[in-house]
């Protein structure tokens, strides 16, 4: 029995199967995402969502889908499922799915009459392409089967509409057809393993409709392009290979690469094997560069989710080369004491005063794995260049105080990862001295000097030995709220933003912390009574005026609750780590309790992966991206924390 299970005789209930989505992606930067009753609901759903250089990179819709009709004595039946305006659903496919597996690969059953057709995909690993194998299980006769491919050909943040400027022709390739529709972009090859008839008659499919987009306020109608079709014969025990790719196929050996496709797949027969499984998803690697994408379907690379991501995503599984290829490839963009947070890398934004805080702190945990790779050796320039622009000052007035804390603060700007912002104004304004962002220097200090110390890096250690001890004197007067147990937020001209929030959970995560043991178990006491909900922390107390428990609507209100109540299951990594640290052993049950919490989520929203976020007020509904890396890093971390914290039971 899989261990991703679906109710068969849900599946045709478009109620229970619109709402859950399969996503996979491939080291090549392209993805595959659709619901699993294989209706489109979003722009960014399609078959093949390839990264296009010429556009600068960025993820283009190719392929958004492939009808497939059954003809059988001149009846056809045709499997597909768009929507339209007025809830109009057609053609109605879904009526004749009996069964969805997920275990390896997405795998659709149909049944129609006495007819089993078996319809499974998989995306190459290192290429552009999606394969798509048909096997027909049941059927008395032999039968005829068209295939109809829609296309796209436009940035995945977009829609298409009907034009005169398509191309609508398309050239003969072996076993297929190549298509262009416009200049610039690339050919799509559409082949199969045997040579099939193709048909062409060009047309355009008005307003198809995605209603996850029609819920967050964005335009939501397409015209889709089908320049043709193709039809070839089957009968019962055969299978046929279609793939899809920005390059010619090898038709002759589609089989044999489909089965070796296959067999490197991770089965997601656990709740720990669908994590890995999402969190390889992450890691892409394309012209010599390795990064770590934030979220699907929508983000793109992200400095501060790179970081915050990356020992959870990589050295948590054992990858330690895959951590190594990341920091090496970011490095190479860290300039004036920063990293690009976003943008392309012609056009790169440094507005995060956290990334190379986060990535000083994902070295240390690579040396907590790997006491003896010499992190200061291989990242000490990049270590100390972080640091002396921060303690000299650099972009967005990021400096050291002259009491060792950081400011940072610009107008107008969000420079924290609490960073929606709404008609030009952050909706969360940190600007002054945020508390995570000095309990992160203070921690990147000490681990500095600690590998300095072991370097016999004397001039690094005179420079910088007397900035702890002025930290630690300034850190609990400056942000501890003694009557309320607690740190502020954030201090804006001297004066202590209150609110309770889950940053000060980092300060007392920290392997070296500025902080009490009393201190820290008070903070947890804190965030555990108005801020723990089963899927994560909430990012502003319930009891703050104006904490938003629903994120829903369009993307002002959406954004106006991101960071004031919605919940975060990044942060529980940090909320575990500091809570292990002081309760031990005995905080183990509470830990197992939100890591195995999570194990519910693999049938839900993103099948085998984590929400970005989570709503505030009960019963916690998934939102936002359906596949998080730094959500799924989270809970690999704290896996790897239960089980070095029982070793010791």
């Amino acid at each position: 029995m899989s261990y991703i299970q679906f109710d068969k005789n849900q599946l045709i209930n478009l109620e229970y199967s619109l709402d859950k989505e399969i996503i996979r992606s491939n080291r090549a930067g392209s993805y595959g995402s659709v619901t699993i009753i294989g209706c489109n609901t979003r722009k960014y759903h399609g078959l093949l969502v390839s990264p296009l250089e010429k556009f600068a990179g960025e993820k283009h819709v190719l392929l958004s889908s492939l009808d497939v009709t059954i003809i059988e004595k001149e009846k056809e039946f045709n499997l597909g499922v768009r929507k339209y305006e007025g809830d109009n659903i057609s053609p109605k496919g879904h009526k004749y799915v009996r069964d969805f597996e997920a275990e390896t690969i997405a795998r659709t059953t149909y049944r129609v009459g006495s007819i089993v057709l078996v319809r499974e995909s998989l995306l190459v690993e290192k290429e552009e392409q999606i394969l798509i194998k048909f096997s027909l299980l049941e059927s008395q006769e032999s039968i005829k089967i068209r295939f109809r491919p829609f296309l796209a050909f436009r940035n995945a943040h977009t829609l298409s509409k009907s034009n005169l400027y398509v191309n609508t022709k398309v050239k003969d390739v072996t076993n297929g057809v190549a298509s262009r529709m416009y200049e610039n972009f690339p050919e799509l090859f559409m082949q199969f393993s045997r040579k099939p008839e193709y048909v062409h008659v060009p047309d355009w499919y008005y307003n198809v409709e995605y209603m996850k987009e029609m819920e967050r306020g964005y335009a939501y109608k397409e015209d889709l392009f089908v320049p043709g079709y193709f039809e070839l014969s089957m009968k019962a025990g055969e299978s046929v290979i279609f793939s899809a790719g920005t390059k010619e196929a090898a038709t002759p050996s589609l089989k044999k690469k489909y089965d070796n496709e296959l067999s490197s797949r991770v089965p997601r027969t656990s709740f720990y094997h669908c994590l890995v499984n999402s969190a390889q998803q992450f890691i892409v690697r394309n012209e010599g560069k390795t990064e770590v994408i934030a979220g699907f379907p929508w983000f793109g690379t992200w400095g501060r989710d790179t970081f915050i991501a990356l020992p959870g995503l990589t050295i948590a599984i054992r990858d330690r080369e895959s951590f190594l290829a990341v920091a090496d490839t970011m490095v190479k963009k860290l300039q004036h004491g920063l990293f690009p947070n976003m943008g392309s890398d012609d056009d790169p934004a440094f507005n995060s005063v956290d990334a190379p805080l986060w990535f000083i702190w994902a070295l240390q945990q690579f040396h907590i794995y790997d006491p003896e790779f010499d992190i200061w050796k291989k990242y000490g320039k990049n270590i100390k260049h972080i640091l002396t622009h921060f303690r000299e000052g650099t972009l967005f007035n990021i400096h050291m105080q002259e009491n060792g804390l950081v400011h940072a603060g610009a107008d107008f700007k969000a420079l924290t990862w609490m960073d929606a912002v709404v008609y030009d104004v952050p909706v969360t304004q940190r600007n002054g001295n945020p508390v995570e962002i000095s309990a992160l220097w203070y921690n990147g200090i000490r681990f500095a000097l600690e590998l300095a110390e072991v370097a016999g890096d004397k001039k690094f250690m005179g420079d910088w030995e007397n900035v702890p001890a002025l930290i630690e004197e300034s850190f609990a007067p400056t942000f501890w709220y003694p009557e309320g147990g607690y740190l502020a937020d954030c201090i804006t001209d001297g004066k202590q933003d209150l609110a309770v929030r889950p940053n000060q959970v980092i300060a007392a995560a920290m392997k070296y912390s500025p902080l009490s043991a009393e201190m820290k178990k008070s903070i947890l006491d804190v965030v555990e009574r108005e801020l723990l909900t089963p899927k994560g922390l909430r990012t502003l107390s319930p009891k703050n005026p104006v904490y938003k428990g629903i994120y829903y609507g369009k993307q002002e209100r959406r954004d106006e609750a991101y960071h004031q109540g919605t919940v975060w299951p990044w942060l529980l990594e940090h909320f575990c780590e500091a809570y292990l640290e002081i309760h031990k052993q005995s905080g183990l049950s509470l830990v197992k309790k939100l890591y195995y919490g999570f194990e519910e989520d693999m049938n839900e929203n993103g099948i085998g992966s984590i929400s970005e976020i989570y709503d505030g007020d009960p019963p916690h509904e998934g939102k936002g991206a359906i596949s998080q890396a730094w959500s799924v890093s989270a809970l690999l971390r704290i896996r790897r924390m239960i089980k070095n914290y029982s070793v010791h039971e």
